[in-house]
């Protein structure tokens, strides 16, 4: 079964995909990055901030799919400049437990919006 998640707690999708999409026992989760979702905008600031956003959005959708962090098993993480990565690892760290998921952080040439990060996961529901 497959069928598409959503929550009018996170940004609606920039284009033509879903927020998520719960595939039997596994939700994928699309690439976030730090727009508000009471305004549409995206969120301008330090890399903590905007890491911040992205996984509060992303706590949205896995909430609306009945799941948290703790069922996250995969992360990807791609930033606009690699030298952000202790400070985006410092946050990242807060709102995941162990056992921490396993990620991939990758360098990105643009990200949308110009955002300065962009952060996807898959989640096991079962």
């Amino acid at each position: 079964m497959i069928s598409a998640v959503s929550t009018g707690s996170a940004p609606k999708a920039l284009g033509p995909y879903s927020q998520a999409i719960r595939a039997g026992q596994f939700l994928f989760v699309s690439g976030q990055v730090p727009i508000d979702p009471a305004t549409g905008e995206l969120v301008h600031g330090t890399i903590a901030e905007q890491a911040r956003r992205a996984l509060q959005n992303i706590a949205e959708i896995l909430k609306a799919a009945g799941a948290s962090f703790q069922s996250v098993v995969r992360t990807t993480v791609y930033l606009a400049d690699l030298g952000d990565f202790p400070a985006m690892n410092e946050v990242y760290g807060t709102f995941f437990t162990a056992p921490q998921p396993a990620r991939s952080t990758i360098q990105a040439a643009r990200l949308p919006r110009d955002a300065r990060i962009e952060i996807d996961v898959i989640a096991f529901l079962g």
